[in-house]
C-alpha cells in the first residue's frame, strides 16, 4: 500500500509535465502549419534549383 502513496505523486506529476509540455508547445506555435511543412519536406519542386530570393 505505501507503493501506492509513492506513485500517485510520481503520475500526478509526470502528468503535470506532459501538460506543460503540451501548452509551451502551444504558446511557441509549433502546429501553426503542419501540413504546409509536410508537403515542403516531400515537395521536389527546389531539388534541382535553389530556392530564389
Amino acid at each position: 500500500m505505501s507503493v501506492v502513496g509513492f506513485l500517485i505523486p510520481v503520475s500526478l506529476a509526470l502528468g503535470g509535465l506532459g501538460l506543460w509540455g503540451f501548452i509551451w508547445s502551444l504558446r511557441r506555435n509549433q502546429y501553426d502549419d503542419p501540413k504546409g511543412d509536410a508537403e515542403r519536406v516531400l515537395s521536389s519542386e527546389w531539388d534541382d534549383k535553389p530556392r530564389p530570393r
